[in-house]
């Protein structure tokens, strides 16, 4: 799954640039430049599904195929995270705990935007899901 969100990049009158996301409306910000904030755009994306992940609220799935946007990827955490607990799907944690022979702790930390899994228990863990573990650089 590609986890790139839409967002709206519009100059302002003071030259600024001011970046809004269609799917979560209460997240944006705004940069200097176009390239800053696209950049900011990216760090408040992060933190803001980071949250809803953290707080259990609900986290929508990025519009595809939008025209006039510009597509701004969460970072390598917080994509991990998303990416697991949709895999996970309706099984519990402790399901996934007892597939991947571990705690149900450890489980739980493949969903946390703060913890950085290892490859190889990412790669377990899609498999014990059913899914394959896909890098891609950009």
């Amino acid at each position: 799954m590609d986890i790139r969100y839409p967002a709206t990049v519009e100059a302002q009158k003071d030259g600024t640039f001011f970046v809004r996301f269609v799917d979560l409306p209460d997240t944006f910000t705004e940069g200097q430049t176009e390239e800053e904030a696209l950049f900011n755009a990216g760090e408040v994306l992060s933190a803001m599904l980071a949250w809803r992940l953290d707080e259990g609220k609900e986290v929508p799935a990025p519009s595809q195929k939008m025209r006039a946007a510009v597509y701004v990827a969460p970072d390598a955490k917080t994509q991990a995270a998303m990416l697991m607990r949709l895999a996970r799907g309706e099984r519990s944690l402790a399901e996934l705990a007892r597939a991947l022979e571990t705690s149900w702790p450890a489980a739980k930390r493949l969903e946390d935007p703060a913890h950085w899994p290892s490859l190889k228990t990412l790669d377990r863990a899609a498999a014990a899901l059913g899914k394959r573990l896909v890098l891609s650089l950009e």
